[in-house]
């Protein structure tokens, strides 16, 4: 059997975080929408899902055309059956990680970032699957002092989510 690999990189408009993930059923797009329509209602959004079996459409919705369209175009570009991408504006994924590994037809969440992102896919004679993502950068160095003062501010000044 041949088995290839290929590096996808996604494509996302700046200030935005995008999810990726696993999952085996057509509900997906609604319960998805639902995860994100109650968690803030400020939020913008696009998902799209890669349908494995029947008509395989990439089914799509969001209250953002933009950022439905992104999801759609790094759908098709994983281009693997029931992988899901979502990409939000205005809320963290924090904010809806736990629900959104919590719906019933989620299996895998490889990434939840507003970094850079790359999937890695495997291309065999079936089709195309994800194997991992690799998210931001390597380590540049170990935190000091002045570091930690630095993260410690931004969650509870800069980002309000400590005290």
């Amino acid at each position: 059997m041949d088995v290839k690999f290929e590096v996808v990189k996604m494509v996302y408009p700046e200030n935005t975080n995008i999810v990726v993930g696993q999952t085996h059923f057509i509900k997906t797009i609604e319960d998805l929408y639902e995860v994100m329509a109650t968690a803030s209602p400020n939020s913008k959004f696009g998902i799209a899902f890669n349908e494995a079996s029947g008509p395989c459409l990439i089914r799509h919705d969001g209250n953002d055309e933009e950022l439905e369209r992104y999801a759609i175009e790094n759908a098709q570009r994983i281009g693997a059956g029931h992988v899901f991408v979502l990409i939000m504006r205005d809320i963290y994924p924090i904010s809806v990680l736990n629900a959104i590994k919590s719906t019933q037809e989620i299996c895998t969440v490889y990434a939840a970032t507003a970094n850079p992102l790359e999937v890695v896919v495997v291309i065999t004679e079936q089709g195309r699957g994800v194997i991992s993502v690799v998210d931001g950068f390597p380590p540049k160095g170990i935190e000091k002092d002045e570091d930690i003062s630095k993260r410690k501010s931004l969650l509870r000044q800069t980002i309000k989510y400590k005290r």
